[in-house]
């Protein structure tokens, strides 16, 4: 099973090549990136495309989106950050600006310089204040795509490697694993939606009991590719509560008359 699924992902572009002689690497790199969910990622440093320095430690604190490139892919890369750039826009519309992060990481470490990681962003209409594009040395490459499960392999003019975004919570475990070189929107959004709105908060208290509301009425509308708060479905909790305690109310005050009737 595993190897008939990583050998269909290669397919959906989760690695960059197709050979059936590679059905076996496909799996054992799938089973790799999967391995890791729950995981908590190293604090490690890389160099943004402004020269500054960035730690995965100073994004904690909310949900993280973790990506792998290189700029000298002429196809899949391209694919994965356009696919992304709309989905993160859709994600923040529906979730609040600045409710999570991203970082895109260049794996080519001769390479991807902050100058061809800024070039890469810019030519690809990705980048901006939650949104990272940065380079990292060999040594923390190595840990990094370690922790992630990211698997890539020399080729000829490149790289074959994973298509892969890693979903972060906001402590620094790995939450989700979402492969392709192209996707829907709501494979992005909703596990980030989970985080977001999440369980963490106790459920009795005012905030928690808001973000549960949103968590199950904020839902995705593939037909104009948005999220939309969906009152119907709100309306529809609330009326079901209210039911719920108006059966309970009659059950309570029943029995009290029975047990008074019985002289209990």
């Amino acid at each position: 099973m595993v190897r008939l699924t990583a050998t269909l992902l290669v397919m959906a572009g989760v690695l960059t090549t197709v050979s059936p002689a590679r059905a076996d690497r496909a799996a054992d790199a799938v089973s790799a990136s999967e391995a890791t969910i729950g995981q908590q990622l190293p604090d490690l440093r890389f160099t943004d495309s402004n020269g500054r320095s960035l730690s995965l430690s100073s994004l904690r604190g909310k949900p993280v989106l973790l990506t792998l490139i290189y700029t000298g892919c002429a196809d899949v890369c391209p694919s994965v950050i356009e696919s992304l750039a709309p989905a993160l826009e859709i994600g923040e519309a529906a979730l609040g600006n600045g409710s999570f992060s991203s970082v895109t990481v260049g794996f080519d470490t001769r390479n991807d310089t902050p100058q061809r990681m800024r070039s890469f962003a810019r030519d690809h209409g990705a980048g901006g204040e939650n949104w990272h594009f940065v380079s990292a040395d060999m040594k923390t490459l190595d840990q990094l795509t370690t922790a992630v499960g990211f698997s890539y392999f020399a080729s000829a003019g490149g790289f074959d490697h994973m298509a892969q975004v890693t979903i972060i919570d906001k402590d620094g475990k790995i939450y989700r694993q979402v492969y392709g070189s192209t996707f829907d929107p709501s494979q992005i959004v909703e596990p980030l939606k989970e985080l977001v709105f999440g369980r963490e908060k106790p459920f009795l208290s005012f905030a928690g009991l808001a973000d549960r509301v949103k968590l199950f009425c904020t839902v995705y509308n593939p037909n104009t590719g948005r999220y939309y708060f969906n009152y119907s479905l709100f309306v529809s909790i609330v009326i079901g509560l209210i039911s719920l305690g108006l059966v309970l109310y009659v059950l309570i005050r029943e029995t009290r008359k029975a047990m008074r009737a019985g002289g209990i």
